[in-house]
């Protein structure tokens, strides 16, 4: 009886042997605080970036004022051209009024067509541009963000949009952004460089 007692005891000791050597107490976590947007504002190549888009929505919204304007006049001419085909008495010359009218209409339809294509493409270019322009602020600021942690001995880096409330003395956003500043000099202000499509694969191969 004593040995199976003896043999259930070295059996729980087996199993509580793992427990307690993973049983570590958690080092207390070093937390610092990084305001992302602000340093996305504020940067110096940001702010050029920033600039750059600001004019490209300027040249857009030109564009549209130029396609949009002579549209709307010949929009006009052309309801007034039909409203007056429609008072005319039946005969060669209604019909040849009612034709010149739909080839109108049709004309119009197409450069319509044609203008809300162009500025969809000048859209697109911007919504591109600007996400490359994020996608390379993202890129370049996390290395940095690791180094700033090490440099303080953080091993957490939360965005303050994430936090309710924190103390100033745990945030160093001006240490991120000084070294951003210092590191990137310019971004690229162009679309999304368009992944590479794989090659057809040949029939037989």
């Amino acid at each position: 009886m004593k040995k199976m007692l003896f043999s259930s005891a070295l059996a729980a000791l087996a199993l509580a042997a793992p427990v307690a050597a993973f049983a570590q107490p958690i080092p207390a976590a070093a937390i610092m605080i990084v305001d992302r947007d602000r340093i996305a504002q504020e940067c110096n190549a940001c702010k050029a970036a920033s600039t750059t888009l600001q004019g490209m929505i300027a040249s857009a919204q030109q564009r549209q004022q130029q396609l949009s304007q002579p549209l709307q006049t010949e929009g006009q001419a052309i309801q007034q051209a039909a409203a007056a085909a429609q008072k005319m008495p039946a005969g060669a010359a209604k019909t040849a009024a009612d034709r010149q009218v739909q080839a109108r209409a049709q004309a119009y339809q197409q450069r319509a067509q044609q203008a809300e294509q162009e500025l969809q493409g000048l859209d697109q270019n911007i919504q591109s541009t600007r996400a490359h322009v994020t996608q390379q602020i993202i890129d370049k600021l996390n290395p940095i963000i690791v180094n700033v942690m090490r440099t303080r001995g953080a091993s957490i880096a939360i965005d303050s949009d994430a936090t309710l409330a924190h103390s100033p003395g745990i945030d160093v956003t001006n240490d991120v952004l000084a070294q951003f500043n210092t590191q990137v000099t310019s971004l690229s202000v162009t679309p999304m460089p368009q992944q590479a499509q794989p090659a057809p694969s040949t029939p037989g191969r």
